[in-house]
């Protein structure tokens, strides 16, 4: 069971430019991840976590407000898996 989060550097610079109640939401996020696990925290419709297609294949994406997306992969690390956040991005419609 995944139960680990972790911020790339790239997300971890984009934390600090992002609107107060993005990273609220992000954080209920993680602490889901960390108390139920990744498989249980996809199973709120409010996240609306998904697969990505084309040149993101093999990440996933989780809605953190209408317009704001935080990707994310799942890594395998020698035997502990855990969940890389690679991006926060406002989502352009």
């Amino acid at each position: 069971m995944i139960r680990r989060v972790e911020l790339s550097k790239l997300a971890r610079k984009q934390f600090r430019k992002t609107p107060r109640h993005i990273v609220e939401n992000l954080a209920s996020w993680v602490d889901d991840v960390e108390t139920q696990g990744l498989e249980e925290a996809r199973k709120v419709p409010g996240y609306h976590d998904e697969p990505l297609h084309g040149e993101r294949q093999g990440q996933r994406s989780i809605r953190l407000s209408r317009s704001y997306r935080a990707i994310y992969i799942v890594r395998s690390e020698g035997l502990v898996q855990f969940v890389s956040i690679e991006e926060i991005t406002k989502h352009a419609y």
